[in-house]
């Protein structure tokens, strides 16, 4: 239990930088924000990507699901920023 909570948190937070990445400029969000949004990211690509049928057979980094993780997470970021008046 402990050990899937880190690996979220790890997870989300590689997804959130690169979402962040993918975004001109400087983002006015907190680290923490960031990995929550990443991880929120992470829970929609892996939930959609496995209901096309992917799955990651092969071993290894699953590297569509990291991709459309950090596109997500990108327009994640741009939602947050217009909600919350801060700029993206």
């Amino acid at each position: 239990m402990v050990s899937t909570i880190i690996g979220a948190i790890i997870v989300g937070a590689i997804i959130g930088a690169l979402g962040r990445l993918i975004l001109p400029g400087k983002q006015n969000i907190s680290i923490v924000v960031t990995i929550l949004i990443g991880i929120v990211a992470n829970v929609i690509v892996t939930f959609v990507v496995r209901q096309l049928g992917y799955s990651n057979s092969g071993g290894g980094i699953a590297w569509i699901p990291l991709i459309l993780g950090a596109i997500v997470a990108a327009i994640i970021i741009v939602l947050y920023g217009r909600m919350s008046h801060k700029s993206v």
